[in-house]
């Protein structure tokens, strides 16, 4: 809150010629918009003006825009709700009622007694407060005193005042008293410095045992490092002190801040000593045990949060020190024990074995928060129970051989998954860490200042964005906080580029579970924080793991192009159909509600087109099956497999399939079954040619050529047993033509039964219409040619 209220004041208030001294981060009530801030001001030119504003952030969320602004003297009552229990919630009765809610009652009370003080000094009127406690209001504060107006450390308003009759006698009274008053006025000065040291004492004065805690305070343990911090920050708010106009001049001030620097520069040596030999024995101690003992000692660390941020506002180079010095033994520590973590990982990937080598980030830090958040349940839990719960590695290992043909790819993906889910939290974890041990924001997006250039970590250098003595903004710190992350895990991008190249090795399609895994991670670490270290690390292999998706799409399509096929054998169902088949039932299984599913479809779309053409280009060069067949079939196949997997981005082409089989099974039997009444079919299409030319169809038997015992002399080359003979090569040769996996013998012999039928229909219609009352009949009928066809379909 100090940070935000400096930069408030600087860009704000300032230039209003305005003073801030006090704040309070408030909502409305009942409404989850975003917060904004109350302050209350004063004008620093007389008369003073003193108002409540509101100021809140920018449509961008870069900075901070002046937006409502009330006086003080139109406010009626300040109502706290409740004078007893704690409760953030409170109104402010101007020209209507305003309901707050405080983001914590601390706050909310020290801005209501800030009000209750500057409706004592200011305003004749004075407002109503209801339900607050009686702590809060204090007595009036005399108007000639220079003292914080809110209290705490709020500065005071530096003004001019008039000396009233009572001052002006005082003064009469001390230069009656002092001979050289007139004659030597430099003897007169140093008398006033001695009276002013005597009034300023209370305000520059360190109690004793503040001073013996920066000098030797316990630093390791609890009880010692609460007096150091509370020391640390009495001694700020001595050096911070506002004085009158002048009096930083007086030697006994100037000696008192001389003795207050050497303080804090003595307490920020030994300090930064201390810590420096603290990070030194966390990385003793880790380098012969697991990394879980690093956890517990960082645990400790953040009982030095307190007094780190005092550091980065008092000494900022030491700070600095310290955490290029954390970032170098930790990012060591942190290398070896991930590398190893993924070697194990690759070890069960490619189903070698190594002993004494379990699997998981025994030391991840999400041991060492402390928080509320979801995190403080990692925190709680054993790498053992995370193994449990994404399914142990160690425990993959131990399947049978046979297990693990397969679960090839389940077992794959669950090794992929672990990996993600064990880096995820202990990356959160240790961001969280940094954060709050050095005090750097991490949500917040407020900055209403121009940061300076930003230099980039080389080396350890952390970027920034102040000059010395200046803080930095928020957004800056963010871009802090994902500097050291990089430095400490900066072997995690390429360990994790490594194993998917390796996965890939393995087997191509294993870029599928990839893409699907790495999309929610990402996803779910973007809602997180969108500009961490996490994500952008994770969206960095993402893009390497949808090339790898989209080379192994375009693998196949050059597959399907150069496809060879046997001149010996028939074709039956093309390896790229089965292989479709079997990449489309991965990726439905796989891609089943994930977040990545448009970059399945484009891909859907390419290899489907890719399948229409190659299975048109094979069947165009078959020489042993016939084109129909070899048409036929395939997309019967791919027909079916669209059927099966409802892929509705494959719609039209599940439709084209289907028409394309439906042709050619037609073509094929039109064909293959040709004119198996050969002769029979020449004399009835002299018939219809005879027709054609205009002679009536009764007529026709009076043609020479046509009459009635022309036809029946044809009807008898072909008795029933002759038709069934020539029935039965026809099935043999069908036969010889399907592939046994398609199982279409059936359905293309049923077809050619009833084009069979529809022929023999033909005929028997001509012959009733042209010879008619003829009793001429063919030798077999049309439940022998059903009797014949079953027949010959049972006896294969």
């Amino acid at each position: 809150m100090t940070a935000i209220k400096h930069a408030l004041q600087r860009d704000i208030f300032t230039p209003n010629d305005e003073r801030l001294l006090s704040i309070v981060n408030v909502c409305k009530a009942g409404k989850k918009k975003r917060n904004c801030f109350l302050c209350a001001t004063v004008t620093t030119e007389r008369p003073v003006q003193v108002n409540v504003v509101k100021v809140k952030k920018s449509d961008k969320g870069d900075f901070y825009k002046r937006q409502t602004a009330w006086a003080l003297r139109d406010l009626a009552v300040v109502d706290a709700k409740d004078a007893v229990k704690e409760n953030p919630e409170f109104d402010l009765h101007f020209d209507k009622v305003y309901k707050w809610v405080a983001s914590s009652t601390v706050e909310k009370n020290t801005f209501i007694s800030c009000i209750w003080k500057l409706n004592q000094r200011y305003l004749r009127k004075k407002i109503d407060f209801i339900n607050v406690s009686s702590q809060l209001l204090e007595e009036s504060v005399p108007s000639g005193e220079n003292q914080s107006v809110a209290g705490g450390d709020e500065e005071a308003v530096d003004e001019y005042q008039e000396l009233n009759a009572r001052e002006e006698q005082d003064i009469e009274i001390m230069m009656e008293g002092c001979e050289c008053a007139i004659s030597n006025a430099e003897a007169f000065a140093e008398k006033l410095s001695r009276e002013l040291q005597v009034l300023d004492g209370n305000h520059m004065d360190l109690a004793k045992g503040h001073i013996k805690a920066l000098q030797e305070g316990d630093l390791t343990s609890s009880r010692g490092i609460e007096a150091c911090t509370n020391a640390a920050d009495a001694l700020l708010q001595c050096m911070n002190v506002a004085l009158h106009p002048g009096h930083d001049m007086l030697h006994a001030v100037k000696q008192q801040q001389q003795r207050f620097s050497d303080l804090r520069e003595q307490f920020a040596r030994r300090l930064t000593n201390h810590l420096n030999s603290v990070f030194v024995h966390c990385k003793q101690k880790v380098n012969s045990v697991f990394l879980h003992i690093h956890a517990i000692e960082l645990l400790d660390l953040l009982r030095y949060a307190k007094l780190m941020e005092w550091l980065k506002n008092t000494d900022y180079g030491k700070y600095e020190g310290l955490t290029k010095n954390y970032m170098d033994y930790l990012s060591r520590l942190y290398e070896r024990e991930i590398k190893d973590f993924f070697e194990v990982a690759k070890i069960k990937m490619t189903g070698t074995t190594k002993e004494g080598k379990k699997f998981g980030l025994h030391g991840s830090s999400g041991k060492l928060t402390g928080s509320t958040s979801s995190l403080n349940k990692l925190s709680v839990q054993s790498s053992g129970n995370r193994r449990s719960q994404s399914s142990s590695l160690l425990d993959m290992g131990n399947m049978s051989a046979s297990d693990l043909d397969v679960a090839d790819r389940t077992k794959f993906d669950k090794i992929f998954e672990q990996v993600l889910s064990e880096l995820e939290p202990l990356c959160l974890a240790e961001q969280d860490f940094i954060s709050k041990f050095f005090k750097l924001q991490q949500h917040q997006s407020v900055s209403g200042t121009t940061t300076n250039e930003t230099e980039e970590m080389d080396g350890g250098n952390l970027s920034r964005s102040y000059m010395s003595g200046v803080p930095q903004t928020v957004s800056s710190e963010k871009d802090m906080i994902r500097q050291m992350m990089t430095k400490i895990f900066r072997c995690i991008e390429p360990e994790l580029n490594n194993l998917i190249a390796l996965g890939d090795k393995i087997d191509s399609f294993n870029s599928l579970y990839m893409l699907v895994k790495m999309s929610h991670h990402v996803w779910t670490a973007q809602n997180v924080d969108p500009a961490s270290f996490l994500s952008t690390t994770l969206g960095n292999v993402l893009v390497t793991v949808k090339r790898n998706f989209d080379k192994c799409i375009s693998n196949q399509m050059k597959q399907m192009d150069e496809v060879k096929i046997s001149k010996k054998s028939k074709v039956g169902i093309l390896p790229f159909v089965a292989e479709f088949e079997e990449f489309a039932a991965l990726a439905e299984s796989i891609f089943k509600n994930a977040e990545r599913r448009g970059d399945l479809d484009k891909a859907y779309i390419k290899l489907i087109r890719a399948v229409f053409i190659s299975v048109e280009k094979v069947a165009n060069e078959s020489q042993k099956t016939p084109r129909d067949v070899v048409m036929m079939e395939n997309f019967h196949h791919i027909f079916a497999t669209l059927s099966r997997l409802k892929i509705s981005c494959l719609e039209a082409e599940k439709k084209e399939a289907k028409l394309k089989y439906t042709e050619h099974l037609q073509s094929y039997v039109v064909y293959s079954l040709g004119q198996p009444l050969e002769k029979l079919n020449h004399f009835f299409e002299g018939v219809e040619a005879r027709v054609a030319q205009g002679i009536r169809e009764e007529e026709v038997s009076y043609q020479l050529a046509f009459n009635k015992q022309e036809l029946r002399k044809v009807i008898k080359e072909y008795p029933g047993k002759e038709v069934k003979k020539g029935l039965d090569n026809l099935y043999k040769k069908v036969d010889k033509h399907l592939c046994e996996e398609e199982n279409l013998l059936q359905v293309v012999w049923h077809s050619m039964q009833d084009e069979f039928i529809r022929q023999y229909k033909h005929f028997e219609g001509l012959i009733a219409r042209c010879y008619p009352g003829s009793g001429i009949t063919m030798e077999f009928t049309i439940q022998d040619i059903l009797d014949y066809c079953s027949s010959i379909a049972q006896s294969h």
